[in-house]
């Protein structure tokens, strides 16, 4: 990198502990914010096992350390830390609710930042801009999972989302080694309009008990060419996440090609959210 940048992440769940390491591992100053210390903590060994996958598939990482990610990255639940950052990237959950009350706390704690980017799947980037004074500076960075491990972000243009942004965006993710591809904002944007549907009806169809969901994953990627099925994609993602992202489909588009498989709604209920929890269609 030429110039090392300062990254605020909130949110240590899942995406938000991949887009820290990510960051750090490309010579980044990262500040990795949660409510929760255990999240904090869980966070610490997360990177861990998620550095060792990335030296196993990206051999310009191999030599780099633990050590020398964790040095890169500050823990912490509070505000005094972030300040005067080059970007921010919220990842917390897909509830406009739980959203819309962070951006009330940043505005009132006055954290400084050149743009906010929402990691979010499925909320309007125009609906969340429209909460800060600079809306020209809110963007979507929608990525993918295991960060590291994916070359490409869908970038999301809001309605006042000014090109200089854009810009700017795109150069921070070059020096990720990651292509930029700029869509406009609509709710589900790309991505996730056409892989919640896949998820969705892969959910059905073992709620029909059509197949199995080893059956439907290797139908899905020998006869697509895909390295991972959907139901294997839903139990990586978080079973509560894409839940979350249906419910907000369904209700920003009226359409009933969004509703929610009862099923998953059920396993959601019964704490079994996936990888992260040990057991969703499969049992980690």
């Amino acid at each position: 990198m030429n110039k090392e940048i300062s990254v605020g992440v909130i949110g240590a769940g899942v995406m938000g502990v991949g887009v820290a390491l990510d960051f750090a591992l490309n010579n980044c100053n990262v500040i990795l914010k949660d409510i929760s210390e255990n999240a904090l903590l869980n966070a610490k060994q997360k990177l861990g096992s998620e550095l060792r996958l990335v030296k196993m598939m990206k051999q310009e990482f191999a030599h780099v350390s633990t050590e020398h990610v964790l040095a890169k990255i500050t823990f912490t639940k509070e505000w005094e830390d972030f300040k005067k950052l080059d970007i921010i990237v919220e990842n917390i959950t897909e509830n406009w609710n739980t959203k819309k009350s962070l951006y009330t706390e940043l505005k009132n704690e006055k954290i400084e930042w050149e743009i906010f980017a929402v990691n979010t799947s499925c909320i309007s980037i125009t609906k969340i801009a429209g909460e800060f004074e600079k809306s020209e500076n809110v963007i979507g960075l929608h990525f993918m999972n295991p960060v590291p491990l994916k070359n490409i972000v869908e970038v999301v243009k809001g309605y006042h989302t000014s090109k200089d942004t854009i810009d700017k965006a795109e150069k921070i993710l070059k020096l990720l080694n990651k292509k930029a591809i700029v869509v406009e904002d609509f709710p589900g944007f790309v991505a996730n309009r056409l892989s919640h549907l896949f998820m969705n009806e892969a959910a059905f169809l073992v709620q029909d008990q059509v197949a199995s969901p080893d059956k439907i994953d290797e139908i899905f990627k020998r006869g697509y060419g895909h390295k991972m099925g959907p139901l294997e994609t839903a139990d990586l993602i978080g079973l509560d996440t894409v839940v979350n992202s249906l419910d907000v489909l369904y209700e920003e588009y009226q359409d009933p090609k969004f509703r929610c498989c009862p099923l998953l709604k059920k396993m959601v209920y019964a704490g079994d959210y996936g990888k992260k929890t040990g057991k969703g269609f499969y049992k980690y």
